[in-house]
């Protein structure tokens, strides 16, 4: 659980509330490192086990939210193929805390506005646990990833980039 009650976050807030077991995991933003590869590095965690959540909109205009590793490149067709749309596309960054309510940095595919259609790439299905973010900058949560399928309503699909 957090270290103190004021480090709790909505997405621990809905964890604690469906009783899903997670380890919250605090790391230092002030130098401004805030993306994926170095969160990864400032909680000593293998990159392939740190997950980055990425919104995208489809040619049919609705959102779709998918969660790759954060050294990993969202392979849009692959995307678009694994939700049943023609084409996806990432929304603008200034876009994400109307869409999500959560900010670039602190975008978790647990707790969103509204519940989106959601997938996490396979490589999540090798892991014990994975971490995603805890819904605010400086904040991780380690849980597993049957957990966040079952409470995102979430597929699993080969979405990222592989060099030839």
């Amino acid at each position: 659980m957090a270290k103190k009650k004021d480090e709790k976050t909505n997405v621990m807030r809905i964890l604690d509330k469906e009783h899903i077991a997670y380890t919250p995991h605090f790391y230092a933003h002030e130098d401004g490192k805030i993306d994926g590869i170095a969160v990864a590095q400032k909680l000593g965690q293998p990159l392939p086990q740190v997950f980055k959540t990425l919104v995208t909109q489809g040619a049919d205009r609705a959102y779709y939210v998918f969660a790759v590793p954060v050294a990993a490149e969202l392979n849009l067709k692959a995307a678009a193929r694994s939700v049943g749309a023609k084409s996806v596309e990432m929304i603008h960054v200034k876009d994400i805390n109307k869409v999500t309510g959560y900010i670039r940095g602190g975008c978790s595919p647990v707790g969103m506005k509204k519940q989106f259609t959601t997938v996490f790439d396979e490589s999540a299905l090798q892991f014990g646990t994975i971490f995603v973010s805890g819904g605010k900058i400086g904040t991780q949560v380690e849980l597993s990833i049957q957990d966040l399928l079952k409470l995102t309503g979430g597929t699993t699909a080969d979405l990222v980039l592989h060099n030839a």
